[in-house]
């Protein structure tokens, strides 16, 4: 039986940071289950040097890393999503697109690191917490059994990890 592969958006206003380090999370942890992809609300243009720096330490390739607009994901030949997650409480509160297939969604915000101020080792401690929590809960949401559990049992779940991760850091 093939498996399938889920495709993931992941949302952030800038779409420079918090979004980026989530595709690359979940690209790397659910290869060959899920498929991640990251766009933004009002793009920036440009990928935050903080979390480009923080994934090439890490070891991930970087050259996915774009930051672009979530309208490109509302078209008709755009892939067609199965979940979508807010990783800041901006682009939660704001009018999403209808997204083609009528994806899962669920808010997992977490603290803009591109908002951090200081030294450099300051900024950089603020994005590697980031990276923290959205591996946490990525973790955790690329191992649930995703094709044996009913839409409001999986909803719950979804939300569950954004709160409880939340609560628990």
């Amino acid at each position: 039986m093939p498996q399938t592969t889920y495709n993931v958006l992941f949302l952030c206003t800038g779409n420079s940071a918090r979004s980026i380090l989530a595709e690359a999370i979940l690209n790397r942890t659910g290869a060959g289950r899920f498929k991640a992809f990251s766009a933004g609300s009002n793009p920036t243009g440009t990928v935050n040097p903080h979390a480009i720096a923080l994934l090439k330490r890490l070891n991930y390739n970087t050259d996915f890393a774009t930051s672009k607009s979530w309208n490109m994901f509302a078209v008709p030949d755009a892939p067609k999503l199965d979940f979508v997650f807010t990783v800041c409480d901006n682009a939660a509160g704001e009018t999403c697109p209808i997204w083609p297939g009528q994806p899962m969604t669920a808010h997992w915000g977490v603290p803009d690191p591109a908002a951090a101020t200081g030294s450099e080792s300051e900024i950089a401690l603020a994005f590697s917490d980031a990276y923290r929590m959205l591996n946490s809960r990525i973790s955790i949401f690329s191992s649930l059994p995703i094709a044996s559990i009913d839409r409001l049992s999986l909803q719950n779940k979804l939300d569950a990890i954004g709160k409880n991760q939340a609560k628990a850091e």
